[in-house]
């Protein structure tokens, strides 16, 4: 008997032989990772294990909107389905993704997909659909909210990647080889673990909860142990300081999620941290490491990355609202008067927060 997922794959492999946008899931495609890895604007957030690790932890639907050609993938716009009784159905793409591009080729109609998106939109009565992205190809798009984004471009190699350091920056990283604190590599379910009790004391501080426990693990069972990401950890006398999660794919690796023991911020763990990182990004044969989306509005942040010698960019993000029949704006929510509240509260309690509140957001 012909099960679901294997009707579902022959479908795919059909609409793959044609040139007509389809809208495939890719989690019943086994060769979907091969696909994507072929075209040249591929990263790390179109692959499967990212699809995998939204859909097991907050059950969010992937629908990739795309276009094949001589049995090639040429364009993709990936979605994740949100359905929420808080926060209403609605498409994002993708969720808990700082940027992601939509793939796209120089000779064809980008807006397309966008259309078909638009279409699928309408039949599952979603709120709105959310692009990630610089490029929109909607007609009269106008951004929703904007972001600043960074970039180390590594192939400089490390002696003059260092020499672009701004002079605090080299002098941390000094300071911190005086101390003894040392920089591990792993991609084991103990090292998130270790990252993620930073990570909740580092969000309390910040006045905002964690994302699950379940996330995270998910990160280490999908994407850490398949050879697409490590987790860095900082130790002074084998205590964690700091820690941070990197995604790769490709040549391309990318700075996900961050955390640190402020108390200890006078030995700067974090300057060695991303010193060490960069240093096994180089070695390792990476071209770039991205090192996520900045608050416009957090000027701390955005220097301590220039301070590492990145270029910086303007991210965008664009929202259609269904219901408007129009492109919308929206406040950057990072800071509020909720920061008050969870920074009041003990880390079980700001745990629980994540679990409660983390499936109805993006």
């Amino acid at each position: 008997m012909t099960s679901n997922a294997e009707i579902e794959a022959a479908e795919i492999e059909t609409c793959r032989l044609s040139e007509r946008p389809v809208g495939i899931n890719p989690l019943l495609y086994p060769g979907w990772d091969f696909l994507v890895s072929a075209h040249p604007g591929s990263s790390f957030f179109h692959r499967t294990a990212w699809a995998r690790v939204l859909h097991e932890t907050y059950r969010h639907l992937p629908i990739y909107f795309c276009r094949f050609a001589d049995g090639q993938l040429k364009e993709l716009f990936p979605i994740m389905e949100i359905s929420s009784p808080w926060t209403g159905r609605r498409g994002v793409s993708l969720p808990f993704t700082d940027a992601c591009l939509p793939l796209q080729t120089t000779k064809h109609d980008h807006r397309a997909l966008y259309e078909l998106a638009l279409e699928h939109g309408r039949r599952r009565n979603w709120r709105s659909l959310e692009c990630r992205s610089n490029h929109p190809a909607w007609q009269g798009a106008s951004p929703s909210l904007a972001f600043y984004g960074h970039t180390i471009d590594l192939k400089h190699g490390r002696e003059a990647l260092f020499k672009s350091f701004e002079g605090a920056v080299r002098r941390g990283i000094r300071k911190a080889a005086r101390t003894g604190l040392r920089v591990e590599f792993s991609n084991s379910l103990d090292s998130i673990r270790t990252f993620y009790a930073l990570h909740c004391v580092t969000r309390r501080r910040h006045g905002l909860p964690p994302q699950p426990l379940r996330f995270f693990e998910n990160v280490a069972r999908y994407v850490l142990a398949q050879g697409h990401g490590f987790v860095a950890t900082a130790r002074w006398e084998d205590k964690p300081l700091a820690a941070g999660v990197f995604f790769h794919d490709g040549r391309k690796a990318f700075y996900k999620f961050g955390a640190s023991d402020y108390a200890f911020q006078g030995l700067r763990p974090n300057n060695t941290l991303f010193w060490e990182v960069i240093k096994r990004c180089v070695d390792d044969g990476f071209d770039t490491l991205h090192l996520g989306r900045t608050s416009l509005a957090n000027e701390g942040l955005r220097r301590f990355k220039l301070g590492f010698g990145a270029w910086e960019e303007r991210i965008e993000y664009y929202k259609y609202d269904f219901v408007k029949q129009t492109f919308i704006t929206e406040i950057d929510h990072s800071a509020g008067w909720f920061n008050r509240l969870f920074r009041c509260l003990p880390l079980p309690a700001l745990r629980l927060a994540g679990e409660m509140f983390y499936p109805h957001l993006s």
